[in-house]
């Protein structure tokens, strides 16, 4: 062997000659024996240590039988080398803390403490000294000698075995939930008479005993004091906080509320004002979703002042209405009398909001939300425009004999048509522009029919009215849609100029009695009609101008016929009258058909026929007497009235 390739080895102990011999002989070995030379010493070395470990293993398990391995403590307690009856002493002695312990509970100002003990806590010093000697002891070979080890080297503190009965600690927390639960309280708002009265809402809290219940078996394992936290669930109320509706509500009832038409003009209806109690009990408290988030809304109730203002639309409603005329014959224009008036229409439901949001801002003066319709015809109309140029019918009835009070109601009827226009193609009808026939409207009590008599009733006469503008339509020749004859034959609606009757007439009336009982006629040409009506003496005369559009009439009727005689007269007693007093109520008259034919032609043409069937009732006299009259028959016959009477 060549002195440089020379190895130099001190050999300490007999395991180190053995390896060097192996290494010597493993330098000898030709190279392809080295990868079995390799896994023989793996092997070798392997086998060393499972037998070192095992060694050490049963060696020091034998060395602590029945004792606890060194550097195992409970709690901190140390218990190395203690039996188990030893160590459980120790612990029973040493631990006091489910006595001794103290645990917190907070919840803002308020604070409860409690020993372990109160809150269901046991400690069992035997199962825990148990548990201590059996570290080191169980995981197997390899689990065993690492937990010998790491006790030996670190030390090792075993969790002590408790008994944690939750019902007991499920008490304690019930009795802290009765402190920190609270009710979720929605905010409200009321009025007691005119005062708001606004509460605030309250977030709701309840104590979570179970998820409470969790950290608190946490911190009874570790065996110290400490304070648990209390897990409280909130819950928002859907409405907190009203104080800004509360104001809404407080300036809504500052001062009365006022209503009134936009450009009030003199004559005009309102301004209305409500009071302060009055709008208190039309305020209304909602709350609605927005969004999926509650809102409170104040304002005065839609439906209580739907109502009011449905009320009020009444007068504030309108409709347009043209100006009126008359027809100068001399110079052929026509001249205004009446000025035209903007008609109005209330929105309702505009006008409530309009006034909800009006208050909201304070305000107390509010205007209705009106809607304008203007007229068809301005008093500055020219005829021409119109197509009212000529005279194109004018009839006259006479009515001889009319008490003061049937004479009245004439020409307060008459009047209401003097200067009216009757627009192309209009339906004209009479009970529109008649209106209420009352006495506050200038009419007066006569005789009028109903319910099959005779009867002083307000606005008697008024027909007298209706059967001269149905013979001024019926003459001009204008379709007519609507016309009711009287029930029995009126001989004011016969006569003749002088006062003289003539039956050709019978059959031509019209009744009215608005709304039941009208009279229509239609405007069938492309131009507007202007109405003029006069009363002078004992005749009323009614005008018609237009424009000819070449019609003319040609009429026949067959008169009375189918007469039918009167009942005998009838003497009755009325307790309103004096004795030996009498008065005739009802007249006599026969009752017949009369059917009239009218031929309307239009240069040369036959423009349509129309027949107008009148069908009149036999009508009784009637006289009235007071009681204690000896013999009503020769009184009547005295007085020439109701002779015949049975």
């Amino acid at each position: 062997m060549d002195s440089s390739s020379k190895t130099h080895v001190n050999i300490t102990n007999e395991t180190d000659f053995f390896v060097i011999i192996l290494n010597m002989n493993a330098t000898m070995t030709s190279n392809h024996s080295l990868p079995r030379q390799i896994l023989a010493t793996l092997v070798g070395g392997f086998s060393l240590f499972l037998t070192v470990t095992i060694t050490w293993t049963l060696g020091y398990q034998l060395l602590y039988a029945g004792r606890i391995f060194p550097g195992v403590s409970v709690a901190g307690v140390d218990v190395s080398g203690l039996s188990i009856n030893d160590a459980a002493l120790r612990l029973s002695q040493t631990l006091s803390f489910p006595n001794t312990g103290k645990i917190l509970f907070r919840a803002g100002d308020n604070l409860w403490v409690a020993s372990p003990a109160e809150l269901g806590m046991v400690f069992d010093p035997t199962a825990s000294a148990l548990a201590a000697y059996r570290y080191g002891r169980s995981g197997g070979l390899f689990g065993a000698l690492s937990g010998q080890v790491s006790a030996r080297g670190l030390g090792s503190d075993v969790a002590p075995v408790i008994i944690f009965d939750q019902r007991v600690a499920y008490t304690y927390l019930q009795n802290i939930g009765v402190v920190v639960n609270q009710p979720v309280v929605e905010a409200s708002l009321h009025l007691e008479g005119t005062n708001v009265v606004a509460q605030p809402g309250q977030v709701g809290r309840v104590l979570n005993l179970d998820a409470t219940l969790i950290y608190l078996g946490a911190q009874l394992q570790t065996f110290r004091d400490g304070e648990v936290p209390l897990v409280i669930q909130e819950a928002a109320p859907k409405l907190l906080d009203v104080s800004s509706q509360a104001e809404a509500a407080r300036r809504i009832l500052s001062q009365p509320l006022t209503i009134s038409l936009p450009n009030y003009r003199s004559g005009d209806p309102g301004p209305w004002t409500y009071d302060i109690p009055v709008v208190a009990n039309m305020i209304a408290v909602i709350v609605v979703e927005n969004g999926g988030t509650a809102e409170m809304q104040v304002g005065l109730d839609p439906n209580v002042l739907r109502q009011s203002l449905n009320e009020l639309k009444v007068y504030v409603d309108r409709q347009p209405t043209n100006a009126k005329f008359v027809f100068n014959d001399e110079t052929g224009q026509i001249e205004p009398i009446a000025a035209s008036n903007i008609g109005r229409a209330m929105d309702v439901e505009a006008s409530i909001a309009a006034i909800n949001d009006a208050l909201l801002r304070g305000e107390h003066n509010v205007s209705l939300v009106v809607a304008e319709q203007q007229p068809l015809v301005a008093d500055t109309a020219v005829g021409a425009d119109l197509g009212i140029v000529q005279l194109i019918a004018q009839e006259s009835t006479y009515f001889y004999g009319s008490s003061t009070e049937r004479r009245q109601n004439i020409e307060a009827a008459s009047s209401r048509f003097h200067g009216v226009l009757v627009a192309p193609g209009e339906t004209f009808s009479m009970g529109n522009i008649l209106g209420d026939v009352s006495l506050e409207n200038g009419f007066a009590e006569a005789l009028i029919i109903y319910g099959g008599r005779t009867i002083k009733g307000v606005g008697g006469g008024v027909c007298q009215v209706s059967t001269t503008l149905f013979r001024t339509v019926f003459f001009a020749g204008f379709p007519v849609v609507e016309r009711y004859s009287h029930a029995y034959r009126v001989s004011y609606y016969e006569k003749t100029v002088g006062g003289s009757v003539d039956p050709q007439l019978a059959g031509m009336d019209a009744t009215v009695y608005f709304p039941l009982v009208d009279f229509k006629f239609q405007n069938d040409t492309p131009y507007w009609i202007l109405m003029e009506t006069y009363m002078s003496g004992d005749t009323l005369t009614w005008k018609l101008y237009s424009t000819s559009d070449g019609r003319s009439v040609t009429w026949e009727t067959t008169g009375p016929t189918n007469i039918v005689s009167a009942p005998p007269p009838l003497l009755e007693e009325n307790p309103e009258m004096k004795a030996e007093q009498i008065k005739q109520v009802d007249y006599a008259a026969q009752g017949a058909d009369v059917n009239v034919t009218r031929v309307v032609w239009r240069n040369g043409q036959i423009y349509f026929t129309d027949q107008f069937q009148t069908h009149y009732q036999p009508w009784q006299a009637i006289c009235q007497y007071g009681p204690g009259t000896e013999d009503p028959k020769k009184l009547a016959r005295r007085n020439d009235i109701c002779v015949g009477a049975s």
